[in-house]
């Protein structure tokens, strides 16, 4: 079976690390196009060395640009690609500019698509996000949902077939990554941490970065703690850092975006998470601490079971004391799966193509 993915930004490298690992194991061939949607160094080719990712086969390098012009530059850089190598499947991973082009091109040459991640809703279309959810979905082939919400979601939309709830990818990584991880971290030592005694915050959603206001709203808050944040800055994020004279001062360590074994290690010992990310929201979740969504809605609504997440938006009052709360005594649910997801998504990849050839 030959398999084209399409990659563009950090959290489609993390779960395409676990899925085409396996999907080698299973002796499929994959095609792996990296976009550039995510081009900094620090947002990417830090994660393929870091994730054992290989190299791409095709490097599209768009660069940032406006969600429109992005995601026409994507579409037609990759049309050409699509109908050279003429896959079985298309991959697509969550909800980015590179996940609707990689969409929609598959979708008119008649390629089937398969979307990893399928079914998430925020129920709020003012994010690009939610629009390139919903467009994918309706075009996908096979869904591959994380949740027993997602399929619920879908079915509502009346997406009925070629339906799978397999768990999330994220959690194959985490479980992996934490049993790896040494008793002390050297990254705590490199910030001086003590365990337990510190914050990570993450800040890169359009809501937040395009809109200086909000930003402003969100370092009040943070400000307002008596513990150190540690807060790797996202390349979008880093022009409304430097406006507001964020020097690496008072309780706020800011440093470049991390790798992905260091950032798990640093979750994994803190006493709190503050991000505007869907991932890192699970993360928390997965690794069993405490934490603060700085948006007024998810799409990972499983998260806010027993208070393990709570949304603050951008109000200064709430990040300060959602972030002192006390945490949970209830056990973290696992929503998002036992870690056999990308084994699952390849079996009914290879038997669905099985199929279809026994079929023609």
């Amino acid at each position: 079976m030959k398999i084209l993915t399409v990659v563009g930004a950090r959290p489609q490298f993390i779960k395409a690390s676990v899925l085409s690992a396996e999907l080698a194991r299973q002796g499929c061939r994959e095609f792996l196009v990296h976009t550039g949607q995510h081009y900094d160094d620090n947002m990417s080719k830090v994660f393929f060395d870091g994730l054992k990712l290989r190299e791409p086969d095709r490097y599209l390098g768009v660069g940032s640009a406006s969600h429109a012009l992005q995601t026409a530059e994507i579409m037609t850089r990759l049309e050409p690609v699509l109908a050279s190598i003429s896959p079985d499947c298309v991959l697509v991973y969550g909800d980015t500019n590179s996940t609707l082009a990689g969409a929609l091109v598959a979708s008119k040459l008649q390629i089937p698509i398969g979307h990893v991640e399928a079914g998430l809703r925020s129920f709020n279309r003012q994010m690009p996000e939610e629009i390139n959810r919903l467009v994918v979905d309706h075009i996908a082939t096979q869904h591959f949902a994380p949740t027993q919400t997602a399929v619920d979601n879908l079915l509502h939309e009346g997406i009925k077939s070629d339906l799978h709830l397999v768990g999330d990818l994220m959690v194959d990584l985490v479980n992996a990554t934490v049993q790896s991880l040494p008793k002390h971290p050297r990254i705590l030592q490199r910030f001086n941490l003590t365990s337990h005694a510190y914050g990570v915050a993450t800040v890169h959603r359009a809501a937040n970065t395009d809109d200086p206001e909000a930003f402003r709203a969100i370092l009040k808050g943070l400000r307002g703690l008596d513990f150190p944040i540690v807060f790797p800055v996202h390349p979008r994020t880093l022009p409304l850092f430097q406006a507001e004279a964020a020097s690496p001062s008072g309780n706020i360590i800011t440093c470049e975006p991390l790798n992905y074994s260091d950032m798990i290690a640093l979750e994994a010992h803190a006493k709190v998470i503050l991000t505007d990310s869907g991932g890192i929201q699970k993360e928390a979740l997965t690794l069993a601490v405490p934490c603060v969504t700085l948006r007024r809605e998810t799409e990972w609504v499983e998260t806010l079971e027993n208070g393990w997440n709570v949304l603050s938006g951008t109000d200064p009052d709430l990040i300060s004391r959602y972030a002192t709360r006390p945490k949970p005594t209830a056990e973290s649910r696992r929503h998002y799966g036992e870690g056999t997801t990308a084994k699952q998504i390849a079996n009914i990849l290879i038997v669905g193509h099985r199929l279809k050839e026994a079929i023609a």
